[in-house]
């Protein structure tokens, strides 16, 4: 996934943000209402939260060095889970004690026009920033579906900014039909239910966060598409007998590591055998362009390993 793409939607949502908090905290304080003080807190971390994941975005593209050998691709994982704790701790947990405390000190709402207002400037606005994250989405993910897309996508900035403002765009929902209720009936009891809806939605979103985070943060290796296209090239030149084994690792979101441990057959020599790692390489990077650090170790076939089919081609495996 480019990180073009991502950026785009990470500074379409954090000036979206921005401009939606100030509003927020001016109704806020005019009317009153909790519900408008959760969705400004909510908008101001969502602010912090893009600009974190700017920040990991930039950190991950210095060069790899003596200390990271394999780069700092991984960065923008670290980033993205932080943004997940942010999420839960400021967003979720002080949205949450807000409606407790409008639950047993209730007060009127002021100026009850105010946060009506701005709640529905707040939603068109989000809507547009939901819209290009969408959008920016779309020329990557294909044919999978948008779950699928945010479950699987290896670059995080995209579905956490969508995750973000699908979320914000409930939570203005939420806000809206609270403080409406509330001015319709005069009771805020439906105002502190939505300061609390809100702050369980975001605990929720991040939650799901992390989750996905964690995986990456651990290391996940290549799809099996890649995996099988990467068998493919290895096999197809015909330079091998077949594949013992073969691990592949995210290093980052748009790389990852792959180390073979291919069959040769016993009468080549040295030269030989390197010639063809070259060549099997070459090929692999050309199939695959996000196997960037590839390791190939030289072994000979022997008669205790078993012989299968994957691929189309013959795949030697061991228990080395």
């Amino acid at each position: 996934m480019s990180a073009s793409g991502g950026t785009k939607a990470i500074i379409a949502a954090l000036l979206a943000n921005l401009g939606i908090a100030t509003t927020k905290f001016i109704a806020w304080m005019f009317s009153g209402a909790s519900s408008m003080l959760a969705e400004a807190v909510h908008s101001l971390a969502d602010s912090g939260n893009q600009l974190l994941l700017l920040l990991g975005g930039k950190k991950s593209r210095r060069r790899a060095d003596g200390k990271h050998p394999f780069g700092y691709g991984r960065e923008r994982f670290v980033y993205a889970f932080v943004v997940s704790i942010i999420l839960f701790s400021v967003g979720g947990i002080f949205s949450i004690y807000e409606g407790i405390h409008k639950l047993e000190h209730p007060e009127p709402i002021k100026m009850w026009w105010l946060p009506i207002l701005i709640l529905s400037i707040s939603i068109i606005l989000e809507s547009i920033s939901l819209r290009t994250a969408l959008k920016e989405a779309s020329h990557f993910r294909g044919k999978a579906s948008w779950i699928q897309f945010i479950r699987h996508a290896k670059a995080p900035e995209l579905p956490v900014v969508i995750l973000e403002d699908t979320a914000a765009l409930l939570g203005l929902v939420l806000a809206f039909f609270g403080v409406g209720l509330t001015v319709i009936t005069g009771n805020s009891l439906f105002d502190a239910l939505g300061t609390i809806a809100i702050g369980l939605l975001l605990v929720v979103v991040a939650v799901i966060l992390g989750l996905e985070t964690k995986g990456l943060l651990v290391g996940e290796g290549a799809s099996v598409e890649d995996v099988q296209a990467i068998e493919k090239a290895i096999i197809s030149g015909g330079e091998t007998d077949g594949i013992i084994h073969m691990k592949t690792l995210y290093l980052g979101p748009d790389e990852f590591m792959v180390g073979a441990k291919l069959a040769f057959p016993a009468e080549l020599r040295f030269a030989e055998v390197a010639q063809a790692i070259d060549t099997i390489e070459a090929r692999v990077r050309d199939a695959v362009p996000a196997a960037r650090v590839i390791y190939i170790e030289p072994d000979v076939a022997r008669l205790d390993r078993t012989v299968s089919v994957a691929t189309d081609a013959i795949v030697i495996k061991g228990t080395d």
